[in-house]
């Protein structure tokens, strides 16, 4: 059983979050505290939404189809409300959840009511007595029900390559003026990583795997609702590995220094104790300088990286399917 796992290293830029309509007068970013520092962070929802966009965006069938013209606010128009992950690439590999409360009739309603009553009448006539008549047992209460398939899919969080200072801007919105005329928002300078696993054996067409490395190469905005701002989310550097091994053992494997300098350090020391064959990785775009020697496949360029890479798994899928 194959599995692919990868790293991202997004492209340098500032990273700014648009207020809601009904939000106060800040606009953070989401931090956590990473390596003792504070860091700006993406979650992995922001990803798969820019990600399931993409797929829209290019004619694949996705069973929620984000409509930004909604009122009053932008949001997905879910086409099929039974869910398809045959039909829809979507639901195949990110998933999806539908949980329906239990419906309860006016006569069970009454029932219950009526068998309370009567409980209450056992206990009362069995005082003073040496023994108590057990309540009799009433009906089980309905169940709701839940549609579920879980996501293929795993995202991590994007982390900023470097410490948030703190930058902020102040601002006024133009024309009428209110409440939140005067803002301030955040704004981080910085490049983010991120990684992502996939065993292309779970999805109920394989061949979409390639729909996946095709929008993970190709994602510009990510966050949906408010992302005005333009922040390039396509990749400068990929990592990636197509291995039978179950574990990917080099998330977040991109480090920068105080000068700016990239370097992927403890993977290739992964790979010289030989934790990770090199000849399953895939490496392209400005990572790649310097790592000719390591045994790896390594391209100049993230397209040509994933078009060499898709080959390849077309062949193994071929295979491993019994295919001629």
């Amino acid at each position: 059983m194959f599995h692919l796992f990868g790293n991202i290293l997004t492209s340098y830029g500032t990273a700014a979050n648009n207020r809601g309509e009904n939000e106060g007068n800040i606009t953070p970013l989401q931090k956590l505290n990473w390596k003792g520092e504070v860091h700006t962070t993406v979650s992995s929802e922001a990803i798969r939404w820019a990600l399931r966009y993409y797929w829209q965006n290019v004619g694949y069938p996705v069973n929620r189809r984000w409509d930004e013209n909604a009122q009053p606010v932008a949001d997905y128009v879910l086409q099929d409300p039974n869910f398809d992950d045959i039909r829809f690439i979507d639901d195949d590999i990110l998933g999806f959840m539908q949980a329906e409360a239990a419906k309860v009739e006016a006569s069970d309603e009454s029932g219950g009511d009526a068998e309370e009553a009567s409980q209450d009448e056992n206990k009362k006539s069995s005082k003073g007595k040496d023994k108590q008549t057990s309540p009799r047992k009433g009906k089980q209460k309905p169940k709701g029900k839940i549609t579920a398939r879980r996501g293929v899919l795993e995202v991590t969080r994007a982390v900023s390559m470097i410490p948030f200072m703190g930058n902020i801007t102040f601002n006024a919105v133009s024309g009428v003026k209110g409440r939140n005329s005067l803002y301030a928002t955040e704004i981080h300078a910085t490049r983010y990583q991120y990684g992502f696993a996939l065993t292309p054996d779970s999805l109920k067409d394989k061949s979409r795997i390639h729909a996946v490395l095709d929008g993970l190469i190709s994602i510009g905005e990510v966050a949906g609702n408010h992302a005005r701002f333009l922040y390039d989310f396509s990749p400068e550097s990929i990592v990636l590995r197509w291995t039978h091994d179950f574990s990917p053992r080099f998330l977040y494997c991109f480090e920068q220094d105080e000068l700016g300098n990239l370097s992927v350090s403890n993977l290739v020391r992964q790979v010289e104790v030989g934790d990770i064959d090199p000849k399953e990785l895939w490496i392209g775009g400005l990572i790649s300088q310097g790592l000719e020697d390591l045994g790896a496949n390594v391209f100049p360029g993230v397209k040509s990286a994933v078009k060499a890479l898709k080959q390849v798994i077309a062949e193994d899928l071929q295979l491993s399917s019994g295919g001629n």
